[in-house]
């Protein structure tokens, strides 16, 4: 009888915990332990409900704590759609987008996306940027670099910051990680001859600029010999600038215009508006030296109608100016204020933002001072020889471009889908 022995031992001891009938099966019979005698009857054994907890245990019904958006998250993967007789009906999304929406909402613990399909990253990049990942002040600016160190060029070719200083205080950072840009416009920024973005312009991330536009941004001969220092002393930095707008920036002398002249691929150029002493003299330097023509017209190049916000980022940089413009609204109490100094009489100093004039008093004094280099077609007739020998040269050389722009695109740091591939991706 030992089991009975171990049976009422444990009785005993644990006395005081409600566990309920204990059966025993002996030879073929089910036993049920009498815990009052500490006997065992041969009974049927009743139904009774077995409790795994005392009576004073109590349970709380707990929800997830999460978040608006994790809770967003669980009913994601269902499209509600109506029928024609008013009923609601749910499917399923794709695995595709579900995998990208999970993606998206972590773009910001991406270790690196180089060699991934532009395809997809350009999907991706559009997910995160409808949820304002590229606006929060750390992860955003993580998140963004993924991008820019992958894609260059296709996250943002082209940036217009005229007359956003306070975008560029802001986000400086996030726009100094953009790479390959071809046109950058910081016209009317104020930014003077030491802010952090225009010693940025020289390094090589920014070598592929082939626009630069810098009216009205305080600059003087010490800024321009700075930037052009690259240029002149290791043949890098922005060797590839084509257009040049350098008005309104009245501490430009003649001698800053010198630096100019280490820009041979120069093709347009303004300086109106500047400090210039003897406009003559440079007139002719700038003919004799780099072949740029003084424009009688203004040039269509300079009217800033051109240049806009290309790529990927495009509205990315609207949400900047958003969120800056957000900051910058009056509050209601501020509000209530100046309404009291109005109705008082009071003369209240109103902040207004500081907007860049197209025609500057020094522009009217100096008058309109664009440049040009003239086509091959309009050259003098004995140039017409050596200028097809040129075009063999040029020929040869694009060739020879044509040739390692294959091999690069053979070591492409990002892929390109086929249209197979990306049909089959889709079905998913």
């Amino acid at each position: 009888q030992s089991w009975s022995r171990g049976m009422s031992y444990c009785l005993h001891s644990e006395s005081h915990l409600d566990t309920g009938p204990i059966y025993v099966r002996e030879n073929g019979k089910l036993h049920m332990v009498n815990q009052g005698a500490g006997g065992v009857q041969n009974v049927t054994p009743k139904a009774r409900p077995f409790s795994l907890f005392s009576r004073s245990f109590s349970v709380e019904l707990c929800m997830n704590r999460e978040d608006d958006r994790a809770r967003r998250q669980r009913t994601d993967h269902f499209i509600f759609t109506y029928t024609k007789e008013g009923n609601l009906r749910y499917s399923a999304k794709s695995l595709f987008s579900l995998v990208l929406g999970y993606i998206s909402d972590n773009v910001d613990h991406i270790d690196s996306l180089i060699g991934f399909p532009e395809q997809i990253a350009e999907k991706l990049f559009s997910a995160a940027e409808a949820r304002q990942k590229f606006t929060e002040p750390v992860t955003g600016l993580r998140a963004l670099q993924k991008f820019t160190e992958a894609y260059g060029s296709l996250v943002l070719c082209s940036l217009c910051l005229r007359n956003r200083y306070l975008v560029i205080s802001e986000k400086l950072e996030e726009i100094k990680s953009f790479r390959e840009l071809t046109c950058l416009d910081l016209s009317c920024c104020k930014l003077g001859d030491e802010h952090e973005l225009l010693e940025h312009l020289t390094k090589e991330a920014l070598s592929s600029v082939k626009r630069l536009l810098l009216k009205d941004n305080s600059l003087s001969d010490a800024g321009l010999r700075r930037m052009t220092a690259p240029v002149r002393v290791l043949k890098k930095g922005l060797e590839n600038l084509l257009v040049l707008d350098l008005s309104c920036n009245p501490k430009i002398t003649d001698v800053g215009i010198g630096y100019l002249l280490s820009f041979k691929k120069l093709n347009c150029l303004d300086i109106s508006g500047t400090g210039l002493k003897d406009v003559d003299a440079v007139i002719k330097r700038l003919q004799m030296q780099i072949g740029l023509v003084h424009s009688k017209v203004p040039l269509k190049e300079f009217d800033h109608s051109n240049c806009k916000t290309e790529g990927w980022a495009e509205q990315t940089v609207l949400q900047w100016e958003q969120a800056v413009m957000e900051a910058m609204k009056p509050q209601d109490n501020l509000r209530s204020r100046v309404a009291t100094l109005r109705f008082y009489g009071k003369t209240h100093r109103i902040e207004e933002v500081v907007k860049c004039t197209l025609v500057e008093p020094e522009t009217k004094a100096s008058g309109n001072l664009q440049f040009y280099k003239e086509n091959v077609q309009n050259c003098h007739l004995p140039l017409k020889k050596e200028v097809a020998g040129s075009h063999e040269l040029k020929n040869n050389k694009k060739r020879a471009l044509a040739e390692q722009e294959r091999e690069r695109t053979s070591k492409q740091k990002h892929l390109c889908l086929t249209v197979e591939d990306w049909d089959l991706l889709n079905t998913y």
